[in-house]
């Protein structure tokens, strides 16, 4: 038995934030009910066609759920998400700050009547203040919560490669609906949660805030590299580049003796120490490129194994499709979809979690009616 089996959630989602907190209580065997607007669904359906046809997000976000076409404008769509919500334990939503209470589904509303109810708000900004109505997009909140300003190069900022706001929200939503279940466990009452992406980014720049506390300079933006340790991030070696860290003097003595196979260079006063390193980063950059210039990337991983050094592999999307301790693992399954079998990973820490179908839309609409009592296609092709 899976932990979450038994429990029914109902989510008015569209987008990632949403989508990835659902998929992984559906990873854990809950009974997710995806609402979608007929015809057009969710919005991230419609973002690429990479997967054979089917966009990336979606299929990475919404595995294992059951897909409801449903006209919320109309009475009778209204009328079938309250039954539904008269069988579920949670309600997840990221519909714009003031929509859900506009339609009688914010916490306050339904608590008297659900009062087992865990309900879940997603936004951009939180559900009050003075932002709460303005959009807010994956990029839109990297920037706002000051991640574009300690990524990228001196000379320009750069995005996360991957949606990492939505990433943040969805996650803090995932923990907080868990907690929220076990305290219903001891309480009998559900709770109302509120997660702005705002805050989850926030919450997840901590060490760049403290680091710039009290009106101190913030980190500077290095690429790659880190931004207060050093040498820790990518170096070019004769055929490729290596990825490598140095966290302590330890590993520091090694690296010069076993590495550069420059053993003097440990005790030179400009490299005494983690911050001096990092202060004198460009003129110990020059000494690593010189030594590593005229070796094979082969070469320099051997020497910083044998150093007990850290180091990776500078890996681009192909290499990881064919990361060999994936592979070892046993972290891909296939998972069934409109178009076939799609390989999908099993989520960390989880040989056991549910790995279903990717849903069609409105693929399960007459069923769910069917088992409200409803006749089929009663609401699947409002609009």
């Amino acid at each position: 038995m899976r932990p979450l089996e038994g429990i029914t959630v109902v989510s008015l989602e569209h987008a990632i934030a949403a989508p990835f907190a659902t998929r992984q209580l559906a990873d854990l065997g809950a009974r997710v009910i995806k609402v979608e607007r007929p015809e057009s669904g969710d919005f991230a359906r419609a973002y690429d066609e990479r997967v054979g046809g089917l966009s990336s997000h979606f299929v990475w976000c919404n595995r294992s759920k059951e897909s409801l076409a449903l006209d919320l404008k109309s009475p009778q769509g209204i009328a079938v998400l309250s039954r539904l919500i008269d069988k579920a334990d949670v309600l997840v939503q990221n519909l714009a700050p003031g929509a859900s209470q506009r339609m009688g589904l914010d916490f306050a509303t339904l608590h008297d009547a659900h009062p087992r109810l865990i309900v879940c708000d997603i936004s951009g900004y939180g559900q009050d203040g003075p932002h709460r109505d303005r959009k807010a997009y994956d990029l839109l909140i990297q920037s706002e919560s000051g991640f574009l300003s300690v990524t990228g190069t001196p000379d320009e900022p750069a995005k996360a490669g991957c949606s990492i706001a939505d990433i943040a929200a969805g996650m803090y939503a995932y923990t907080n609906i868990l907690a929220a279940l076990i305290e219903r466990g001891r309480t009998g009452k559900g709770r109302h949660i509120d997660v702005s992406m705002l805050e989850a980014m926030a919450e997840w720049m901590s060490f760049p805030m403290y680091y710039a506390y009290d009106g101190a300079p913030q980190a500077p933006r290095v690429g790659a590299s880190h931004a207060t340790i050093y040498p820790y991030g990518p170096f070019r070696t004769a055929d490729g580049e290596v990825m490598l860290g140095i966290q302590n003097e330890r590993e520091w003595a090694a690296f010069c003796t076993i590495v550069l196979e420059q053993p003097d260079l440990a005790a030179d006063p400009r490299f005494s120490s983690t911050s001096r390193r990092s202060e004198n980063r460009a003129a110990l950059a020059a000494i690593i490129t010189a030594a590593f210039g005229d070796l094979a990337r082969a070469e320099v991983l051997d020497r910083l194994d044998a150093a007990k050094i850290a180091n990776a592999s500078v890996n681009d999307m192909a290499g990881l499709w064919a990361h060999p301790q994936l592979a070892a693992r046993g972290r891909w399954v296939d998972v069934s979809s409109p178009i076939g079998p799609i390989p999908a990973l099993l989520p960390p820490g989880r040989p056991d979690a549910r790995m279903d179908a990717i849903p069609a839309l409105g693929e399960h609409t007459d069923a769910i009616l069917a088992e409200l009592g409803l006749a089929p296609g009663m609401v699947s092709h409002a609009a």
